[in-house]
């Protein structure tokens, strides 16, 4: 059955649920800032064990995307996801989540095609466009930089 796009938008419009911002937006604001507040008092705690700033906040970084790919595993971070939306994408947390979700459902598959494979969807397309944006960069620097 052909369509117009606005045929389509029109059917997309109606046939999805509407978006319920006056909930979703408060508990992403609350979720986010609660991972960011856990990583502060992480660092501070490190910071209290007499751990140079450095060390402590890698050290807090290891450990959020160690939470984060447990909870995962677990199924509790889709399960606060659910609920808390876009706060969920802290940066590293949701890379973390981001990247062990396929592993974990695919390690059935076995090591190589399954784990492995799928570590890759999408730190695949990371590492290609950092890799990228990292040569572009220097070769600006380069070229423009003052002698």
């Amino acid at each position: 059955m052909p369509m117009t796009p606005r045929e389509y938008d029109k059917m997309q419009k109606e046939s999805s649920p509407p978006t319920r911002s006056g909930r979703t937006l408060p508990m992403a604001f609350a979720v986010g800032g609660l991972i960011c507040v856990l990583g502060q008092a992480l660092t501070g705690g490190f910071l209290a064990m007499g751990l140079p700033e450095e060390e402590a906040r890698t050290w807090c970084s290891v450990t959020l995307i160690f939470l984060s790919v447990v909870t995962t595993g677990l199924g509790w971070y889709q399960r606060l996801a659910k609920y808390a939306g876009a706060g969920t994408l802290v940066p590293i947390t949701g890379f973390a989540n981001a990247m062990s979700s396929p592993a974990i459902e695919f390690r059935s598959e076995g090591m190589v095609l399954g784990l492995a494979a799928k570590l890759f969807i999408l730190a695949g397309p990371v590492i290609v466009y950092g890799t990228a944006a990292s040569i572009l960069y220097g070769l600006v620097l380069v070229i423009f930089a003052p002698g």
